[in-house]
């Protein structure tokens, strides 16, 4: 039983950042449903007030603990941009309004937990929890943190998807067992565990960067259900103990996850921005081999592939249907990674995955490119009474989709899966930016739009392809910034997408940018840091735009490259001014007015 006032006590009070939403694309509503499902009530207290534990003492003291959760997404991200300004909006909090839960929610949540309900265990998970469960680099703060299992006092971290770990915690509790040796969870311990593989401790990391480094990379070796080890992590005279992944879901056990009775509504009624485009979207997958480096994926929900069965979505996308506001279009039929609908190899059940990147450099010789189960299912879907278009609009792997040999999936997907536009993240052109990065090379991107356009043209379409880049990652200098920019001038592409890096706790690039250090070779790795070299880089990508014509000048000065300043074919931006016969200045003539028409045309045209 879910329960939303004080009136009956609970057996568990979950806590979350987000305004409560109950519906499968939200972690806390999927956890609130599997305890639920195990037997258990739970009480569902959505954005509490932060000043005092007034809306924690509404509800009755519950009998067995207090589950906590930032939300969907860490709040500080959340909360800031790249550049850490505030955002004005929140699309987790009804109506989209900031300001509904605290900079780092999760400690302050668990403190107020701990206020109001002295004695019981407080379990923390989600986002925020997960990626935060080691020592770590924090952007705002500019320092190493401790694990946020200490700063927040908690008695257990759930990491990762946790369905598995948090009906064991129940269980324990309600049995009066100790909270010790699940999978997937992290405790504080007085001693070390036998057999863990020992991180370097907190106030290493925190005083050396060359240890930060290896500390990261050790948690990223272990991060597997399969091969991996327990983790010990030393915090002054305590250790954290980490223990190794909960093994991925099966697929049964998630088509009894995505059946437990969601109303899909937001709880209570209300316009919570995140819902839009997840309402009528359909999730197949969890997990990612695709390995970005930016991305923490990886670290949380890991590399294994975890699928629904086609009859489990047939089921749900009838459930659409009938919705009363449903229009005919699954707006998504996605995951982290759209296209990964089985694992990457044969070998990783008995074994586990393996230490290197299944796409890049290179792809493995063992990876399964099929794509046949994915366009089996699209095409099942599409075929249903009362569905009009089946769109895919979750991230698709290119180099990925390149490697299934029949072609057939990418050719559906052009005629039939396609609102308009694709988007695609090559992320940069530069190999080196790329090997860093963990994306496949720039020639990949080219042969896929390549190819992408001649399917449009066969199938008789002028669909867009959307590429989104990363500015500022580790390892690119100005000189690279200046080259991504000459490549999309020559292509003739005026970029929209620019995402300035964004330093995330727990991905291997953030440890990167940190410590100057990439931690899966050692070598050292260039960091553009300075805001004003942030801000060129940014600007190079957008040069077309007139208010970063400036910082483009600038940028282009620095680096050496004033012959893209200029009249011809290649320049990014012209001269300020162009000299007269007598040497002075004068401003530059506007081209004729049938120049100016057609170059709005060939604009229009790319």
């Amino acid at each position: 039983m879910l329960i939303f006032d004080g009136s009956v006590q609970a057996d568990f009070l979950l806590v979350t950042g987000d305004a409560y939403v109950d519906h499968p694309s939200f972690g806390a509503a999927i956890i609130a449903r599997v305890v639920e499902g195990a037997g258990f009530s739970v009480a569902v207290l959505s954005q509490p007030r932060w000043d005092g534990t007034e809306d924690f003492l509404a509800f009755q003291r519950p009998r067995l603990g207090l589950l906590v959760t930032s939300g969907n997404i860490d709040s500080m991200v959340s909360h800031y941009t790249a550049a850490k300004k505030r955002r004005s909006e929140d699309v987790y909090s009804p109506g989209g309004v900031p300001g509904k839960r605290p900079d780092r929610a999760c400690i302050v949540y668990a403190s107020l937990a701990k206020s109001a309900f002295p004695g019981l265990p407080v379990i923390m998970g989600g986002l925020e929890a997960s990626l935060r469960r080691f020592a770590h680099y924090d952007f705002w703060d500019d320092r190493v943190r401790r694990s946020i299992l200490f700063d927040a006092k908690a008695d257990l971290i759930v990491y990762g998807m946790g369905e598995r770990a948090i009906r064991e915690a129940a269980a324990r509790l309600n049995s009066g067992l100790p909270l010790d040796g699940i999978p997937g969870t992290c405790r504080a311990s007085k001693t070390l565990p036998e057999g863990a593989a020992v991180c370097p401790s907190f106030e290493e990391v925190r005083d050396n960067k060359r240890a930060y480094a290896e500390a990261t990379a050790l948690q990223y070796a272990e991060h597997d259900p399969v091969r991996g080890k327990i983790l010990a992590q030393k915090h002054g005279s305590r250790f954290l103990v980490c223990e190794k992944p909960a093994a991925p879901l099966s697929t049964r056990e998630m088509d009894e996850v995505y059946a437990l009775p969601f109303t899909r509504k937001p709880i209570p009624e209300a316009d919570i921005p995140a819902t839009r485009e997840v309402q009528f979207s359909l999730t197949h997958n969890r997990g990612c081999f695709g390995g970005c480096h930016f991305c923490a994926l990886a670290f949380h929900q890991g590399r294994m592939i975890s699928t629904r069965s086609e009859e489990s979505l047939i089921r749900e996308a009838e459930i659409l249907v009938e919705a009363r506001d449903f229009k005919g279009y699954i707006h998504d039929v996605g995951g982290p990674t759209a296209n990964m609908r089985h694992p990457s190899c044969r070998e990783q059940q008995g074994r586990g995955m393996c230490k290197r990147n299944c796409l890049t450099p290179k792809p493995c010789p063992k990876l399964d490119t099929s794509h046949r189960d994915y366009l089996r299912l699209l095409r099942r879907l599409r075929a249903l009474p009362g569905i009009k278009k089946v769109f895919v609009r979750s991230g698709i792997r290119f180099d990925y989709l390149m490697l299934d040999q029949s072609g057939a999936c990418f050719a559906e997907l052009v005629e039939h899966h396609i609102s308009g536009q694709l988007k695609v993240a090559p992320e940069h052109c530069v190999d080196g930016v790329l090997d860093l990065m963990g994306k496949p090379r720039w020639e990949t991107f080219l042969k896929f739009e390549t190819l992408y356009q001649r399917l449009n043209k066969r199938a008789g379409k002028q669909q867009y392809l959307v590429p989104y880049l990363i500015s500022s990652h580790p390892g690119s200098t100005l000189a690279d910034a200046v080259k991504l920019a000459e490549t999309l001038h020559r292509m003739g592409r005026r970029v929209e997408q620019v995402q300035d890096f964004y330093p995330t706790p727990g991905t291997i690039s953030t440890c990167m940018y940190h410590t100057g250090i990439n931690p899966l070779s050692g070598q050292p790795v260039y960091v553009p840091k300075t805001p004003r070299e942030k801000a060129m880089q940014r600007a190079l990508l957008q040069w077309s735009n007139s208010k970063n014509r400036g910082l483009v000048e600038a940028a282009l000065r620095e680096a050496g490259r004033e012959d893209l300043i200029g009249y011809g074919k290649g320049c990014l931006i012209r001269p300020r001014g162009r000299p007269t016969a007598d040497g002075a200045k004068r401003k530059a003539a506007s081209p004729a007015k049938g120049e100016q028409v057609r170059h709005k045309k060939k604009l229009l045209h790319k």
